[in-house]
C-alpha cells in the first residue's frame, strides 16, 4: 500500500464496521511494536471485540457499563482502510479518556493519518477534558505523533516481571497483615483517599477520579463476572486498614490468568508514609498466585515518583520488561484549535475596548478643585468674594440667636 497523503487529503474517518475486521487484523499483524507482549495483548483484545461485535454494537446505543467498549474508528482513503484508533473513557465521569492504540498502515504516513484520527476523536468526544496515552519510550515515531498533537509527558512507567521461582520464595514468607480486608462498595471513600494521597497533584488532576470510580454497580459486577468466565481469568482485591487513623494504607488487585500464554497482572497502591508494606503485600500476592497457578509470572508496574517500590523490586531480583511514557493532552489545546485567533485581524478599537470606562464619570470634590485652579484671575476673585459674603452671612446668622437669647433673659429679669 503506497499512499501519498500530502497530495490527497480526502481521508474519511468513520466508526468501525464488521466488514473491516479482516483489514484490521492484518494491520495489527503488520504493526510490530518494540514489545511483543503489547502486540499479543492488542491482538487478543481485538479478537474479543470481533467475537462480541454485534452485542457491543447494540449496547453502544444506550447508557450501560459496556457502552464505550466498541469506540473504534478507522481512516479510509479511496475505499482502503489505512489506519485505526481505539479510545475508551478512563474514569466513570468520562472527563478523562485514554487512547488505547493508534495503528497506521505501513505504506501511509503515520503523522498524517494518525493526526487525523486523533483530531477526529478530539472533535467528536466533547465530554473529554483530558486525554492520556501510554507509549513505549523506544517507539520514536509514535512519540513524535503524540507530541505533534499536543501530548506532554506526565510520568515514566516501568513494568516488572516477577518469575514463578521468585514468587515461590516470596510466598514462603509470612505477610503478617492482620488488618487485610476484602474490598466492597462501603470502602470506596477509604480507597479514594488512598488513591488521592499516593500520586502527585498533576497526575491526580489528570486522572480526575472520584468516589464513584471505586464503587461497582450490580450490573457492572455481573458483566465483570461474565468477562472473567469467558477469558478464563479471576480478580482478587484487598486493602490494609489502619485502625488508629481509620484509613486505608495499602491496596492490591490481582487479575489471575489461567491461560499459559498470559501473565498475572497486579495493581498495587501504597501510602507514601507506609512503604514498609511493599514486602508484606508482595508476599500476600505471591501466596495467592502460588495457590492458584504456580507456573505463571506476575507483572507489576512502578512510576518514577515511587522510588521505594523500584528499589525493592530491584532488590528481590525482578526483571524490567518495558519502559513507557505516560502523556496527557488538556482541553486547552482543543479550545485553541477550534477557536483560532489571528493578531492581524484585531482592530485597535477592539484592543483598547477593555481600557474604556464602564460608566459615565461622576464629578468629585477633587475634580471641582482642579477646575477652580484652571479658571482665570477675575473668576477667582469673584469666587473669593462670594465665599467671603457667604462667610459674613453665616457669621451674622450665628450671632442672631445669641442676641435673642440675651433679650429674653433681660425680659425675665425685669
Amino acid at each position: 500500500m503506497n499512499l501519498s497523503l500530502k497530495e490527497n487529503n480526502n481521508i474519511l474517518i468513520r466508526p468501525l464496521l464488521y466488514r473491516d475486521w479482516e483489514v484490521v487484523e492484518s494491520l495489527v499483524a503488520e504493526d510490530r511494536p518494540e514489545d511483543g507482549n503489547g502486540a499479543s495483548v492488542a491482538h487478543r483484545q481485538l479478537e474479543n471485540l470481533r467475537r462480541w461485535y454485534g452485542i457491543l454494537k447494540l449496547l453502544s446505543f444506550f447508557p450501560n457499563p459496556c457502552q464505550h467498549d466498541l469506540c473504534v474508528y478507522v481512516a479510509e482513503l479511496e475505499g482502503t482502510v489505512c489506519g485505526l484508533i481505539q479510545v475508551a473513557p478512563f474514569n466513570k465521569t468520562r472527563s478523562t479518556w485514554r487512547v488505547e492504540r493508534v495503528i497506521v498502515a505501513p505504506g501511509a504516513s503515520q503523522l498524517d493519518v494518525g493526526s487525523q484520527l486523533l483530531r477526529h476523536c478530539f472533535e467528536t468526544i466533547w465530554e473529554a477534558r483530558t486525554w492520556i496515552i501510554e507509549v513505549n519510550v523506544n517507539d520514536s515515531s509514535t512519540l513524535a505523533l503524540y507530541r505533534q498533537n499536543g501530548f506532554q509527558p506526565l510520568a515514566q512507567m516501568t513494568y516488572w516481571a516477577i518469575a514463578a521461582e521468585l514468587l515461590a520464595d516470596l510466598a514462603a514468607q509470612e505477610p503478617d497483615l492482620p488488618n487485610l480486608l476484602p474490598v466492597s462498595n462501603a470502602d470506596a471513600q477509604l480507597l479514594y483517599q488512598l488513591d488521592t494521597v499516593s500520586m502527585p497533584p498533576l497526575l491526580r488532576q489528570v486522572f480526575d477520579r472520584h468516589i464513584l470510580d471505586f464503587k461497582t454497580s450490580f450490573l457492572n459486577a455481573f458483566l465483570t463476572n461474565v468477562r472473567q468466565w469467558l477469558n478464563h481469568s479471576q480478580k482478587i482485591s484487598s486493602y490494609v486498614f489502619e485502625p488508629q487513623r481509620k484509613a486505608a494504607i495499602g491496596y492490591f488487585k490481582l487479575q489471575l490468568a489461567h491461560n499459559n500464554s498470559q501473565l498475572h497482572q497486579a495493581q498495587l497502591t501504597v501510602h507514601p508514609a507506609y512503604t514498609w508494606l511493599y514486602p508484606k503485600l508482595l508476599s500476600q500476592m505471591a501466596q495467592i498466585v502460588v495457590q492458584t497457578s504456580p507456573h505463571h509470572a506476575l507483572q507489576l508496574a512502578s512510576a518514577d515518583y515511587q522510588p521505594e517500590r523500584e528499589e525493592y523490586l530491584e532488590k528481590i531480583g525482578a526483571n524490567r520488561i518495558e519502559h513507557t511514557l505516560l502523556m496527557s493532552r488538556s482541553v486547552w489545546h482543543k479550545l485553541r484549535e477550534t477557536k483560532p485567533v489571528s493578531l492581524e485581524g484585531l482592530q485597535l478599537s477592539e484592543v483598547l475596548q477593555g481600557l474604556q470606562p464602564a460608566r459615565t464619570p461622576i464629578p468629585t470634590r477633587m475634580s471641582w478643585l482642579k477646575s477652580v485652579t484652571k479658571l482665570p484671575n477675575n473668576s477667582k476673585l469673584d469666587i473669593s468674594t462670594s465665599e467671603s459674603t457667604l462667610n459674613n452671612s453665616s457669621s451674622q446668622n450665628d450671632s442672631a440667636p445669641t442676641e435673642t437669647n440675651e433679650s429674653t433673659e433681660n425680659g425675665h429679669l425685669s
